[in-house]
């Protein structure tokens, strides 16, 4: 069995954010050179998700008000985490979308299912964030 690894990076210019790294993940596939197997995505930081959904943009605005309305941003001071960082929020979205995914190979693609793509959702931006993409098959 075959492994690769890769990182993306980040650095969104706003506090949240969401960008579509369908693309950057089939190029890790296609330079791993493996047919078969399993990839996972992952955020490394535990103020932003992967996940996977429609590349819709009413889909998108909708998941930001949601997330608003179930761990919203401000006031800061009703979240007790908020007197080491303002970012309690961005935590608790987290949670709820998700820290990774995985995906099948199957000759040499990714089998998604219609209209699958995977994301990655920025909720403390504006600095240096990355995801792993690990890539395990023959």
């Amino acid at each position: 069995m075959k492994s690769y690894r890769k990182e993306l990076h980040f650095n969104l210019p706003t506090r949240r954010g969401l960008v579509n790294i369908t693309p950057d993940v089939e190029a890790a596939l296609a330079d791993s050179g493996i047919r078969e197997g399993l990839v996972l995505v992952n955020a490394m930081n535990i103020t932003a998700s992967v996940f996977i959904n429609d590349d819709e943009s009413g889909l998108h605005h909708d998941y930001e008000v949601w997330l608003e309305k179930l761990a919203p941003e401000k006031p800061y001071s009703q979240y007790h985490h908020n007197g080491f960082e303002d970012n309690a929020d961005a935590h608790l979205k987290r949670t709820v979308m998700g820290r990774e995914v995985v995906v099948a190979v199957t000759n040499g693609r990714l089998d998604f299912g219609t209209w699958e793509q995977i994301f990655y959702f920025e909720f403390d931006g504006k600095r240096d964030k990355h995801a792993l993409i690990k890539i395990i098959g023959e």
